[in-house]
């Protein structure tokens, strides 16, 4: 099991160029966990989408469902004094340190694809990679 980030969960349903690497990650470890946040988060990326006229709001409810369907029992609360803690050691924002606390509170690994807050916490983060 793995904690991913939005941005990983985003990238599995809308075809892109780290869509291949996000299907490795799912075949390789079909485990994913999110905080809570993660539904917030999406809903504002498939608006983005919707309202740009890039998805049609059918299919954007569609690709919610898949996502929620997937991470479907591994959804969690974070302690706010994690996340607090995390966002002093790093600077990084609260959003972000959300899933890094998850994935300390799990002991597991918290893959993203974003390159700053992965180098922002080296030992817990790894990088979804392109291609």
């Amino acid at each position: 099991m793995i904690v991913v980030d939005v941005n990983v969960i985003a990238y599995l349903l809308i075809p892109g160029k780290f869509t291949a690497s996000a299907e490795h990650l799912l075949k390789s470890d079909p485990g994913w966990a999110a905080p809570r946040l993660w539904r917030s988060e999406l809903r504002n990326i498939l608006a983005t989408y919707v309202r740009t006229g890039q998805i049609e709001l059918h299919d954007a409810l569609d690709l919610f469902q898949r996502a929620a369907d997937l991470i479907a029992g591994e959804e969690y609360e974070v302690e706010t004094s994690a996340v607090l803690r995390l966002c002093k050691e790093t600077g990084c924002s609260a959003y972000d340190c959300e899933y890094v606390a998850l994935a300390e509170f799990l002991d597991l690994e918290f893959v993203t694809a974003d390159r700053k807050l992965a180098s922002a916490l080296p030992d817990r983060a790894r990088v979804l990679s392109a291609g």
